[in-house]
């Protein structure tokens, strides 16, 4: 039995999932898990994807990016299937660890990815750090500290911090900043 594994990392990824999905389901996937999260993150659908393998079944994905965030990470995944006596096959790569070649490229594959994503993770870095060099840069623009008029004047009145922090839909955390930065002198 085929079980598909679908996965974009943002909520505006919609065509991205779309075309996974349309991928597993041509294939005949019996049964697709789909979610849209952080390959950093917990991703619960991935979790129930493995927990549902059963003998001689077979976990597909269409990238090895959807799956695994690193060599360590694809290789606790594929052993986990293992475990099941399962399998895991990768659409792009035409990959299968049923044999011993689609092990062996899984694994040579699962390090140049992880390499490719530290290069890029590093390019990135580096952009930023020449565009905050050249002024261009500033980084996330403070979106609570834009509130701090309306938290010190509810602070003034007698509110408390969790009632500021209910009312105006922010963190604790955020309310106590503005106040200490509004009692610390300049």
């Amino acid at each position: 039995m085929f079980i598909g594994y679908a996965r974009t990392s943002t909520l505006e990824q919609e065509a991205g999932l779309a075309a996974q999905k349309r991928d597993l389901d041509a294939l005949g996937c019996d049964k697709v898990f789909e979610e849209q999260t952080s390959a950093t993150g917990e991703r619960p659908r991935l979790t129930a994807a493995i927990d549902y393998l059963r003998e001689g079944d077979t976990l597909v994905c269409t990238k090895l990016d959807r799956l695994a965030r690193s060599v360590l990470h694809m290789g606790e995944i594929v052993n986990e299937i293992r475990a099941k006596g399962a399998n895991l096959r990768i659409l792009a790569l035409d990959m299968d660890t049923s044999t011993p070649t689609g092990t062996l490229l899984l694994n040579m594959l699962g390090s140049v990815a992880q390499f490719e994503r530290e290069m890029m993770l590093e390019r990135q870095r580096e952009g930023i750090q020449k565009a905050k060099e050249a002024g261009k840069y500033k980084g996330r623009k403070p979106t609570v500290r834009a509130q701090s008029d309306e938290v010190l004047g509810l602070h003034k009145a007698g509110v408390s911090p969790t009632e500021i922090a209910r009312k105006l839909g922010i963190g604790r955390t955020s309310v106590y900043r503005i106040l200490n930065a509004a009692e610390t002198p300049a």
